[in-house]
């Protein structure tokens, strides 16, 4: 990673028409259960900063694209780095679901 990068803010929403491109690609949440109740991008898949080893669970294909948020996109940076040391090879960081202008799915 280049340093600047550290500071480059994502685009979720460009980002997002990304994911939609690709056929298979998951769509990570990686905040709290309450938080994601409370609101998430359609199709998400909740799997918490907390419990990112549990992924292997919900995607056993590690070159399965995985496209990652959180809140303000530290969280999904963190969950970004751990993916990729559990061997996931295709893990893209979105952001934060606080720049999201598209359509909230609630419980």
């Amino acid at each position: 990673m280049v340093f600047f990068d550290f500071f480059k803010k994502h685009d979720i929403n460009a980002d997002f028409r990304e994911y939609e491109s690709l056929p298979g690609a998951i769509l990570l949440d990686v905040r709290t259960p309450e938080e994601y109740g409370e609101g998430r991008i359609p199709g998400a898949v909740n799997v918490s900063l907390q419990t990112i080893e549990k992924t292997a669970d919900v995607v056993k294909d590690k070159d399965t694209p995985l496209f990652v948020y959180c809140r303000s996109g530290v969280r999904s940076r963190q969950a970004v780095s751990a993916l990729q040391h559990m061997g996931y090879t295709h893990v893209k960081n979105l952001g934060g679901i606080a720049a999201w202008t598209g359509d909230i799915e609630r419980d």
